[in-house]
């Protein structure tokens, strides 16, 4: 059974790191710590979180230093990535696993984030969150993101629907109805894992993928790597996030390759999950047992992401 880690209360203290690209923006996350402040938490900043080593905010043992340090921090009550960007697969090397494991903690992201929240489930089998960073925590954030993070974080709600925003519906590709743990996340994270020690292992899940930034043609090939890699062959279902700001390429857009390329797999797939990069962010538990019905489209997470104390280590 997946670890979950203890809900997210007023007054408890959150960890930020930066594991990949450096910060460019530092009034984005000055925002970041004062609304988590005025929502009542306390906040710690690891050593590397305002560092600048080039493409990534520092040397990958001390970004790796810096996550684990937060988690063996009896007084951290939950990890928060500043951003996703590149090279965070770096660090995976300097983790400890089983440390990890025995200290379960929530932590959250999205993007480049997508792979650890993703390892961390496979290697410490520790329930992860793919949602929100520092930058989202702002004045002007929609209430749809808090709610759904804090839901999920805060709560012991269950079944709990992943609803959409207002006016923003799921679809059917696929009809049909699966139940099992979801992983997935940024396709292009997910890609870079392909032929590592770390490879996403889809056997037995709800896969999930959202891009951004990406012309068709990009996509067309991580889908393709996908594919060849045997990712989509044994997973049970297959939910298809939004792509947001992706060009269209040679006149193909990217609901134009799913339904080339995904659709006639035959598995139960919805699509338009608001999750990742767009406006408007869902949280996705990542190793939690969820419901994929594909017919009336709906998702539902069928069992509690956190509980009420730490699991017995």
């Amino acid at each position: 059974m997946v670890k979950k880690p203890r809900l997210l209360q007023r007054g408890d203290t959150i960890g930020l790191v930066t594991l990949g690209s450096p910060i460019l923006n530092q009034t984005t996350i000055n925002i970041g710590i004062q609304t988590l402040r005025n929502l009542g938490f306390h906040v710690v900043l690891g050593r590397h979180v305002f560092s600048y080593d080039g493409i990534v905010a520092a040397p990958a043992d001390q970004r790796a230093a810096d996550l684990m340090d937060m988690f063996t921090n009896p007084s951290i009550n939950m990890i928060l990535a500043t951003r996703g960007g590149t090279g965070i697969q770096s660090i995976f090397p300097y983790l400890d696993f089983g440390v990890i494991s025995r200290n379960p903690k929530i932590i959250s992201g999205y993007s480049d984030m997508t792979v650890l929240l993703n390892i961390i489930y496979q290697f410490s089998n520790l329930l992860t969150f793919h949602s929100l960073m520092v930058g989202d925590f702002r004045p002007n954030t929609p209430a749809y993101n808090f709610d759904q993070f804090f839901e999920a974080t805060s709560t012991i709600t269950s079944p709990r629907i992943i609803e959409n925003p207002p006016n923003i519906a799921l679809r059917s590709l696929v009809p049909g109805n699966v139940t099992g743990p979801i992983i997935g996340g940024n396709l292009t994270s997910l890609v870079n894992t392909l032929g590592t020690p770390y490879e996403i292992d889809t056997s037995g899940k709800i896969f999930v993928i959202e891009e951004t930034n990406a012309p068709s043609n990009t996509i067309y090939r991580y889908l393709l790597q996908l594919l060849m890699s045997g990712k989509f062959d044994d997973c049970l279902g297959i939910v298809i996030g939004q792509c947001t700001n992706c060009l269209v390429s040679y006149g193909t857009t990217f609901d134009d390759l799913i339904n080339a390329l995904l659709v006639p797999l035959g598995k139960p797939m919805i699509a338009n999950l608001a999750t990742g990069h767009g406006y408007y962010k869902t949280t996705i538990p990542i190793g939690a047992t969820v419901r994929l019905n594909a017919t009336e489209p709906s998702l539902t997470v069928l069992e509690a992401t956190v509980q009420l104390e730490n699991p017995n280590v």
